[in-house]
């Protein structure tokens, strides 16, 4: 019998609002020092009462907005009550039957995705274990962190679908400026609802959750797997348990951790110390109008407007910024030359968009500088690629002129000047130094007149020597053809 996964995903992401969801302690990611920013209302201590963060609150509207869910008029908070080391009040702040944002959908892989809900919670504290002695710390900086939770419909089939999607989302709550989502530092974390089910039937199988996957490659490896294993157990003959589940990646396997508790275990019931809330039509335009254009829709854009590739606009768009930064370039680049056709303009940004997605990327992650502190302006950049479009220079000086310009900020005409890195362009020097080519390997020439058109690379291999990396490669190759062939 052949059986069809069946899978929904649960993605937590902390925003990064100034300070916690219920009270005045700071949000802050990057303190390291345990047990700072708390206080009596994010350690629940008795009396305290909590006050709703308004920015947190609209920062999930905008991700509901961006995609394109339901903004309910009447939304409110619950008690949600289980105990856990971790959790100071004993129970936990949250939204159940009244969520801030109802429906929506996002398309991956050229899969619609729809989304059930996306509510607003408080985030626990961490455990931290100590190896030697064996003891559980815990930091309770995180306690009371305005938590985002989006749950799916159960759209997903492959692991593949599993990781698209949880790319795609990770840029939008980015480009709406919600949540940093940085997987690495536990900002944005996934839950794996997955059951098997025979072929054709509509009836779901028995769902098993796997929790706190903190890589979107891991999601998919773990989907991969539980497919595997849960295969196994119904053809032996078994029943797969309804439980939680935790991932090994270094194993590559998933581990059972408790039996699934049902949403009736919480004891859900209205929050007695706050109010509901009430989305008026004017605030949720008022947000709608300030939705940057997204990532999807800036790829889209990006190529049919400039002519570079899909691959290309994939990671222009990756980061807010990057993409940006590139449009800043193309605007330099517009204003330097108004009446350049529509041709070489394109020609212009397939340059500067390869140039961005190569060689400057790769500077960018080897000094891990956020590309706010790059040295780099927008106008040296447009320079740069603008000689490098004009066969002024070649690939390998812009290399060289573009690692200068990372570590001094450097105008990429005076580094040029300084060290004469121009391409040799005139038509007669160059055929000096071919002729000397020619006349230095008879051989070769006498390869190329009987058609072995690689050799054509050694001999312009040759000349780009003669000349220290300085000759037109173009210019070359007309250069050699029309004086051997």
């Amino acid at each position: 019998m052949k059986y069809e996964p069946v899978i929904g995903l649960e993605i937590h992401a902390e925003l990064n609002t100034k300070t916690k969801m219920f009270c005045g302690s700071l949000n802050d990611p990057r303190e390291l020092h345990p047990n700072i920013n708390i206080c009596p209302v994010c350690m629940g201590h008795p009396g305290t009462l909590p006050v709703i963060n308004e920015e947190a609150v609209k920062k999930v509207i905008m991700v509901g907005l961006a995609l394109g869910g339901a903004i309910p008029e009447f939304s409110q908070f619950d008690r949600k009550n289980y105990f856990y080391p971790d959790l100071p009040k004993g129970y936990q702040i949250s939204q159940y039957q009244h969520p801030l944002v109802q429906g929506g959908a996002l398309e991956v892989l050229n899969r619609k995705i729809h989304i059930t809900r996306v509510h607003l919670e408080e985030d626990t504290g961490r455990l931290i274990h100590d190896k030697e002695t064996g003891a559980t710390l815990v930091d309770f900086n995180r306690a009371g962190v305005p938590l985002m939770e989006l749950v799916t419909e159960p759209d997903f089939r492959t692991g593949e679908e599993v990781r698209a999607f949880g790319e795609e989302l990770q840029k939008l709550v980015r480009y709406v400026g919600a949540s940093n989502a940085d997987m690495e530092k536990g900002q944005m974390r996934v839950e794996v609802n997955i059951s098997l089910r025979p072929e054709g039937q509509e009836k779901f199988g028995t769902k098993v959750e796997i929790k706190n996957i903190n890589s979107f490659k891991f999601a998919a490896d773990a989907v991969n797997y539980e497919i595997v294993r849960q295969t196994g157990v119904l053809e032996r003959g078994d029943k797969v348990v309804q439980e939680t589940r935790g991932w090994n990646e270094h194993a590559q396997e998933s581990f059972s951790q408790r039996l699934k508790e049902e949403a009736h275990d919480y004891r859900y019931f209205p929050e007695p110390d706050l109010p509901p809330l009430h989305n008026t039509f004017e605030m949720v335009e008022e947000l709608r109008a300030r939705l940057p254009e997204l990532s999807a829709a800036k790829r889209v854009r990006l190529v049919s407007e400039y002519g570079i590739e899909q691959n290309i606009a994939e990671i222009l768009t990756r980061e807010k910024t990057f993409g940006e930064y590139f449009e800043s370039v193309m605007s330099e680049l517009a204003r330097a030359d108004q009446d350049t056709p529509e041709k070489p303009k394109r020609n212009l940004a397939r340059t500067a968009a390869a140039l961005m997605t190569g060689d400057f990327l790769r500077l960018i992650r080897e000094t891990s500088s956020p590309l706010s502190e790059i040295l780099i302006t927008p106008e040296n950049f447009a320079e740069l690629s603008l000689y490098l479009a004009e066969d002024k220079i070649s690939n390998l000086t812009a290399k060289e002129v573009l690692e200068e310009m990372m570590c001094t900020g450097v105008d990429p005409s005076d580094f040029i000047n300084q060290k004469g890195l121009w391409q040799m362009s005139d038509a007669s020097d160059l055929e000096n130094i071919v002729a000397h080519v020619i006349n230095e390997n008879p051989s070769a020439v006498d390869a190329l007149k009987q058609g072995k058109e690689a050799i054509l690379q050694f001999l312009v291999g040759q000349v780009m020597k003669e000349s220290r990396g300085k000759a037109n490669p173009k210019m070359v190759q007309e250069i050699i053809r029309k004086l051997i062939i």
